[in-house]
């Protein structure tokens, strides 16, 4: 009896320690599911940011009415007003970066910057280098002249003089047909160059040029040489952000935010595809 005893304490003791083993490992399991819930809230986005909870985008500051800089030293125009609100589709603060317009892509490509909202023509060659979103504005490339001048086509710029922006699309053009070509950092300081008497002509995208030309300066838009699509710019690396810009430029074409962002700047709606 006593034999029989001695067995039962021994059971019963095996049965308390597998018990209490068993509660530990439940409550283990339960703070490491805890634990998992707290990570999800800390990284809520499937992207990568520059900064937690930050859109951070590259403009020039120099491409009026797209972007420009303010007498306050911030940037505001076209590009800057969509580019916040994408950044509120988001549920993310804006935080527009000011960069020369010829090494924005660059600082897209190495991570400084998450997008580059900066007016950027898609072509074959930057597609190599980022990925682009939808287009969110259609424009294209036209001539321009001082008012006393015979220009009228590409061809008639044939040995010209012409004046860009540095690391513009439009470049191709003017290479086509002349040698002479001169750069600077942005159109709106090459036509205002030209109607001081510098160049023959200024290959600019025909907004810049129709803005510069209502502000005052003495130069006349003359063939437009093509139509081109403009869209945000992200890095290769980051295609979950690409989707997620993608969307959100969606909504703010339904809700008719693009539209009026639009209207604002040109009193016309360049966000739609031309028929």
């Amino acid at each position: 009896m006593k034999k029989m005893n001695g067995v039962l304490l021994l059971l019963l003791t095996l049965v308390l320690f597998l018990a209490a083993c068993g509660s530990s490992e439940e409550d283990t399991s339960g703070d490491e599911g805890d634990s998992g819930s707290e990570d999800t809230a800390e990284n809520n986005t499937d992207y990568e940011l520059v900064e937690d909870g930050t859109f951070t985008f590259a403009a020039s500051g120099e491409f009026r009415p797209f972007s420009m800089t303010g007498a306050d030293g911030e940037m505001e125009g076209f590009d800057i007003d969509v580019a916040n609100a994408i950044a509120e589709e988001l549920g993310l603060e804006p935080s527009p970066q000011k960069q020369k317009f010829a090494s924005i892509v660059e600082g897209v490509k190495t991570g400084r910057f998450d997008a580059a909202v900066a007016s950027h023509t898609i072509t074959e060659e930057r597609q190599q280098e980022v990925d682009f979103s939808t287009p969110y504005y259609y424009s294209g490339a036209q001539i321009f002249t001082r008012p006393d001048s015979d220009i009228e086509t590409l061809e008639d710029l044939e040995g010209k003089e012409v004046a860009l922006s540095k690391g513009s699309t439009y470049s191709q053009y003017a290479e086509e047909v002349t040698e002479n070509i001169k750069t600077y950092d942005s159109d709106v300081v090459a036509l205002q160059s030209l109607s001081k008497g510098r160049h023959d002509a200024v290959i600019t995208d025909f907004l810049t040029g129709k803005e510069a030309s209502g502000e005052g300066l003495e130069i006349e838009a003359k063939e437009m040489i093509e139509r081109s699509e403009q869209a945000v710019a992200v890095s290769k690396e980051n295609t979950e952000l690409l989707d997620e810009i993608n969307t959100a430029l969606e909504t703010l074409r339904e809700n008719g935010t693009l539209s009026e962002i639009s209207e604002e700047y040109f009193g016309e709606d360049i966000t739609t595809a031309p028929e």
